[in-house]
């Protein structure tokens, strides 16, 4: 781990809140709102936003550490948007089917989630891949 290393994380971290705020605080909202007995009051949510802070940090710091152990010398855009599809189909595809088969969610809501975290794990993918980009110089 180098200063690299320390940069990416942070960025990433800063990318994932704001990209996370999109779709779930703004393209999300009116779906969950329909929903009050499965997600928590947006008051009582700011309670516990600390440990959504928390979150982020580590899966901002597991993102750049698996990217940064993986990266080969080839073009980072590509490389970053298929390490983003990758970590789409291990964390995003998975996790929304399996909440759907377990509560009660609209199928509606849980293609739009997947495919609006689909979106943000290319954009993650493409700015890690950005950040070390100087590896694809062989």
């Amino acid at each position: 781990m180098n200063k690299k290393f320390f940069i990416a994380w942070a960025i990433i971290f800063v990318v994932w809140m704001v990209g996370s705020f999109i779709v779930h605080g703004t393209l999300l909202h009116a779906d969950y709102a329909k929903l009050p007995n499965l997600f928590r009051s947006e008051a009582e949510s700011l309670q516990y936003f600390p440990l959504m802070i928390l979150a982020h940090v580590i899966m901002a710091g597991a993102l750049v550490w698996i990217y940064s152990r993986g990266a080969e010398a080839k073009p980072w855009l590509n490389q970053g948007l298929r390490f983003g599809a990758a970590i789409a189909l291990l964390t995003v595809v998975p996790t929304y089917t399996i909440y759907y088969v377990v509560q009660p969610m609209p199928g509606v809501a849980v293609v739009r989630q997947i495919v609006f975290d689909g979106i943000l794990m290319l954009i993650l993918g493409a700015v890690v891949a950005f950040m070390y980009r100087s590896r694809d110089r062989a």
